[in-house]
Formats: structure tokens, C-alpha cells, sequence
């Protein structure tokens, strides 16, 4: 079967579907649709990314384009690197999944998301790429390109210009393990870092932006003013409150876009995807700011955003994009941008619960072999009709994730107990743990 794109590029379990042979062969077929740009190829801290990145490297070599090895460093990074010198990108990450697997994304001209006119070229160069055996030679690592980027973040509020603030990083033993903890020392903050000795196979294991609840400990612990939680390639951030509350994409694209929106900064919209809390539309009426909606993907976002010339976009997972800034979600620009909010405008506690009231919402993944679609429009029905909701009650989201093998469900409605039922018994309905 021919390899197909996700959401995020190709992903999937090392040594079945992510192999040496596909690496090469994408970085042929990238060299094929981009023979006249550079391209810059960056890797998170998987112990299977250095193999995959030398067949990367190999392949768009031998398809006689320039390619620079930027060795371990953030999605953004790479994207950053893509922007300022004219080039197009190659990241070795499966993000926020286990170690075990790997993925493979590729950045457009300038550091965006492909196209999907472009990624069907891709994909077609693909299939027809040749094999190359291994073993690949290493390539020597730019190190100026993490320095670069460093130094683009710092210059965006200054060195310095956090000295007040006390935060605790939580680098998911990712990409961001070194450049985090540097930049927050940059602009002067009071710095706490965990998880940031990636060994190989704990890249997101029990930490980071999937599984905050280390940080939010350590948050509380600590008396820190906040805590910040990336995921495996540093494209996304999940925040923690003073007080040990988690917050994420909605709770900061909400406050992000009411500040831009009295700056002027904003450009009369915030672009969100279906997943994104209902309590989050309220507040934008409740603020006159126009909410575009996406399907799910920071692709659909970034498209959105290019489409009516807007400033801010995401997704409730934390892929936060400030087009004017980057071309790609970036969670450490976040990062820096939320402590600058909370250094102008005061706590992050006060200023998320005074800004909106987070509708009942649960998110269920389910195994897609497990996954019973009769079920859930029987729950549905019962439930519906048991708590006499109207549709504009709940709502209720479908769909095969686009970067692992499961089904997400989504429900979301006025009442808590309907909520918690709906998911108890899709959940026994499908044998999966709620």
C-alpha cells in the first residue's frame, strides 16, 4: 500500500511503517519537487532520529539538492532556519507520541505547512523514488541554526525582559531540553527545568504537554508564577497556573487574542478548529471578536490565517500560531508571549478564570480496531432524548486522528452528568477504560 500523509506528515511505529528505506526515499522525492531550494533537516531526540535523518540527508543528496544537517532542534527551529535563508524543511518527530514510534514531516518554502496541491506532489514523488542500501554517512551539524533561532526569540521581547518572573519548563526530554531552558535564562526568568535528559526512549513518557500533571506538582511545589509544558518537537505548549491548574490551548488563545485584540494586533478574528470549547465561542462574542473554525490540523489553521491576513490561530492541544511572528506553531514563541502577557497583565489564574467559563467537554480516544460507530450514535439517541437536550446543547465530534491509531471522541454539552455518562458508556460499549 502506498504511504499516505497524515495531518502532520507520515508517522507511525519504527522498523514497520517508519524505516531507514522510506527516509531515504522522502528525501529523494522532497529533492525532486524542490530541486532548486536548500533544504534543512532537523530531528528530535527519538533514538531511532539519527539514522532516519542520515537517510533523510542521503537521499537529498543523491537528488542533487544542498542539504544542511541541523542536527537536534524544534519543529520551529527548522521552520525559522527554512524562513530566513529561502529554503524548505525536513523534521524527524512523531511530536508527542512514545518513543517507539517516528514520523516525517515536510516544511514548504519559507518554513509553512505544505500545501495540499504540493504534498500530493510529494507523495507522488514518493512512490517513484528509488532505493538506496545503507549505511548513510553522517553529516556535519550546523550549529549556527539553534543560535540563530535562540537568538529571533530573545530580540522578540529582549534579554531581560522577564527578570520578575519564576517558571518551571517542562521539556518533555525533547527537542526543547537545551533551547528552552537557554531561552528562558536569555530574558532573565528564574528558571526550574524538568524533564530535559532525553536519553533516547523517554521523549513524552509521563511528561510534557500530554501528561502536565509532573509540572503542575512542581508548580505548586515551587510557588513558580508558571509552568510551561512542550511536547517532543516543541511545536505546542500547555501552560500551569500559580495555583496548579492546567491551561490549555483555549484557555491561551483566549486571553492571547483579547490582549492582540486591544492592541489592534489582532485583525478582527481568532482562527480555531471543531475541537476548540464551546465556552471559547462565547467569549469571543462577549469580546466582538469574529471566531473562524477549521476542520482539525494547524495546516487548516495556518491556511485560515493566510486566507484573511489574521495575526492568531491554534488548537485547544497547545499548536498556537502567531503568523506574524513564525511561520509554524511554535510552543517556546508561546511560551515567552504568555510570560510577557502575565508580566503586563497580572496572574494567569485570575486572567483565564475571569475571561471564560469552560463548557463540560471529555475527549475519549479509542483503538480504531475497537472502535464501534453504532455504539456511539446509540448512546447518542438514548441520552439525548434521557436529559431532553436540544442540539445546540451538546455536541458531539467524530474522527480518526491523523497521527495515531485511534478514533477520537469528542463530547461536549450544558450538562456535567450527560458528559460523564456519554463517556462511561461509550467507553463500556467499546471496552476501553474511560
Amino acid at each position: 500500500m502506498a504511504v499516505q500523509f497524515g495531518t502532520d506528515g507520515i508517522r507511525g511505529r519504527v522498523g514497520e511503517e517508519i524505516t531507514e528505506d522510506l527516509a531515504y526515499r522522502l528525501g529523494h522525492a522532497v529533492a525532486m519537487v524542490f530541486s532548486s531550494y536548500t533544504c534543512f533537516v532537523g530531528s528530535d531526540t527519538r533514538e531511532s532520529s539519527p539514522s532516519l535523518s542520515r537517510a533523510v540527508l542521503a537521499g537529498l543528496s543523491d537528488g542533487g539538492v544542498s542539504a544542511v544537517n541541523l542536527g537536534v532542534i524544534t519543529t520551529p527551529g527548522v521552520a525559522v532556519s527554512a524562513q530566513d535563508r529561502g529554503g524548505v524543511g525536513i523534521v524527524i518527530s512523531a511530536s508527542h507520541n512514545p518513543y517507539y514510534d517516528n514520523g516525517l514531516k515536510v516544511l514548504g518554502v519559507g518554513g509553512t505547512k505544505l500545501d495540499l496541491e504540493t504534498e500530493s506532489r510529494v507523495q507522488e514523488a514518493l512512490a517513484l523514488a528509488p532505493l538506496r542500501e545503507g549505511p548513510y554517512e553522517e553529516v556535519a551539524i550546523d550549529e549556527s541554526a539553534a543560535a540563530n533561532y535562540l537568538t529571533r526569540l530573545v530580540n522578540i521581547l529582549g534579554p531581560n525582559s522577564l527578570s520578575s518572573l519564576r517558571v518551571v519548563l517542562d521539556c518533555a526530554n525533547g527537542a526543547a531540553s537545551e533551547l528552552a531552558p537557554e531561552l528562558f535564562r536569555q530574558l532573565g526568568a528564574s528558571v526550574d527545568v524538568i524533564n530535559a535528559e532525553p536519553d533516547g526512549r523517554n521523549i513524552n513518557n509521563l511528561c510534557g504537554s500530554t501528561h502536565p500533571e509532573q509540572l503542575a506538582a512542581r508548580v505548586r511545589k515551587t510557588g513558580a508564577d508558571v509552568g510551561l509544558a512542550f511536547d517532543g518537537d516543541a511545536d505546542r505548549l500547555i501552560a500551569v497556573d500559580g495555583h496548579g491548574t492546567i491551561r490549555d490551548g483555549d484557555d491561551l488563545m483566549i486571553l492571547f487574542a483579547r490582549d492582540l485584540n486591544e492592541r489592534g494586533e489582532l485583525g478582527g478574528a481568532l482562527v480555531v478548529t471543531s475541537m476548540s470549547n464551546l465556552g471559547l465561542h462565547q467569549a469571543m462574542r462577549e469580546s466582538q471578536i469574529e471566531l473562524i473554525q477549521t476542520d482539525l490540523g494547524d495546516r487548516n489553521v495556518f491556511m485560515a490565517l493566510e486566507d484573511r491576513d489574521l495575526a492568531l490561530g491554534g488548537e485547544q492541544s497547545g499548536h498556537l500560531i502567531f503568523r506574524r511572528l513564525s511561520p509554524t506553531g511554535d510552543g517556546m514563541l508561546s511560551a515567552l508571549l504568555l510570560c510577557d502577557l502575565i508580566k503586563r497583565q497580572g496572574r494567569l489564574r485570575e486572567l483565564a478564570d475571569a475571561a471564560w467559563h469552560r463548557s463540560p467537554q471529555r475527549l475519549l480516544n479509542i483503538a480504531t480496531e475497537k472502535f464501534n460507530p453504532a455504539v456511539v450514535e446509540s448512546v447518542k439517541h438514548d441520552l439525548v432524548a434521557q436529559f431532553s437536550l436540544s442540539d445546540s446543547q451538546y455536541r458531539l465530534l467524530v474522527r480518526p486522528s491523523g497521527t495515531e491509531p485511534v478514533v477520537r471522541v469528542m463530547i461536549e454539552a450544558s450538562s456535567q452528568e450527560f458528559v460523564t455518562q456519554f463517556v462511561t458508556q461509550i467507553a463500556h460499549g467499546c471496552g476501553v477504560s474511560p
